[in-house]
Order: structure tokens, then C-alpha cells, then sequence
């Protein structure tokens, strides 16, 4: 988050529009550096201790805002979740349209740990292997504490609708944009696409 206040020049004044995030994230910022943030969000995703009075329910496919209606849009690993090539690229668009200015960061489809089931390699293996596998032997079901439907729902979810990016598909979907690597251990583990107007 240091990093990206620092590059995108945040400051109290900016507008910025969060999509797909929620405040936690914001709370590590001292709240003289934060911004005017509205999030936009999916119901289900709402947390308690969201302030509604700047939280809209949308799809991040079609934003409901004006053109250039944010100084800055972020976005923090939500890309590889609104699902198949196509959803991706409507959701880059609307980025692109709604923000003078973004940030979109995502998962490496190249760095060797799936990051959502903290499990090394399984992304690469065929889909057929993953329905077999990613139930039973992921580092995320060994250390989450949840009940069936809810580990049901999140390995579901990964099966069928995450669809990691590496260098190549970030710039396809964000051709006016710098592509930064924030890399761990010297290997990229995410990709940030941002456009600084």
C-alpha cells in the first residue's frame, strides 16, 4: 500500500473508487493519507463493518458511473475472479473508462504458489487433475477453519471461475498501462497494470 500511495500520489483530497475491495485494506494507511474512497462491491462480499454510506452493489463489469468520473480506480486481486476472457475484458474497460488514473494488481499466473490456496504448482496442472486434487490436498483447506458449504463454495469458485493472467494477458487487457512486478524472493508474484493521468 506504501508503495502504491507513493507512486499514485494518494492523498486526502483524491477520489478513488475501490473495486471489489472493502476498508481493510485502506486501514493500513494512517487516515491522514487516505483518500475519498467509494467501494464497489458484490452484495454477498458486504462485511460489517463496511460504511454504507460509501459502498454501491455492483458488478465491476459495468461500473455506474460517468467517464472519468474518479481521480484513481484501484483494485486489488479481483481481475482473475469476475471469470472467463471476455468478463476480464469488460471489467478492464470499465477501469479504464471510469479513472483519470488506475491501479489493478492480480496474482502471476507464473509465480509457482497458487496464492489462493497457498499451494504450490496446482494451478498448472490440467483441469481435470485440479477437480481431483484441489478438494482434498490444498494448504488453504489444511489451515482455513470453515464449514462444508463455504470450503465447497471457495473451491468452486477457484475451479470455475479463476482465471489467473500472467505479463502477456495484463497488457492485452490494459495496453495503455505500465506493467509493474512486485516480486517476492526475486520471482514476480503479482502484476500491477497502472495508468497515472
Amino acid at each position: 500500500m506504501l508503495r502504491f500511495v507513493r507512486i499514485c500520489s494518494v492523498h486526502p483530497g483524491m477520489t478513488v473508487l475501490d473495486v471489489g475491495g472493502n476498508p481493510a485494506i485502506w486501514h493500513l494507511l494512517e487516515e491522514s493519507q487516505r483518500p475519498r474512497i467509494t467501494y464497489l462491491n458484490m452484495p454477498r462480499a458486504a462485511e460489517p463493518e463496511d460504511d454504507r454510506n460509501r459502498l454501491v452493489f455492483a458488478d465491476g463489469r459495468k461500473l455506474p458511473f460517468p467517464d472519468r468520473s474518479f481521480d484513481l480506480v484501484f483494485s486489488n486481486s479481483v481481475i482473475e475472479h469476475v471469470g472467463d476472457a471476455q468478463s476480464q475484458a469488460e471489467f478492464a474497460a470499465e477501469v479504464a473508462r471510469v479513472g483519470r488514473s488506475y491501479w489493478v494488481q492480480t496474482p502471476n499466473l507464473r509465480f509457482p504458489v497458487e496464492q489462493h490456496l497457498m499451494t504450490p504448482f496446482v494451478h498448472w496442472l490440467p483441469r481435470t487433475w485440479q477437480r481431483v486434487l484441489v478438494p482434498r490436498v490444498t494448504i488453504w483447506g489444511l489451515l482455513t477453519k470453515c464449514n462444508t458449504e463455504e470450503r465447497r463454495f471457495y473451491f468452486d469458485h477457484f475451479l470455475n471461475d479463476i482465471r489467473l493472467l500472467d505479463v502477456a494477458g495484463v497488457r492485452r487487457l490494459f495496453p495503455d498501462a505500465t506493467i509493474d512486478h512486485e516480486r517476492f524472493l526475486g520471482v514476480t508474484k503479482s502484476l500491477i497494470a497502472a495508468r497515472l493521468g
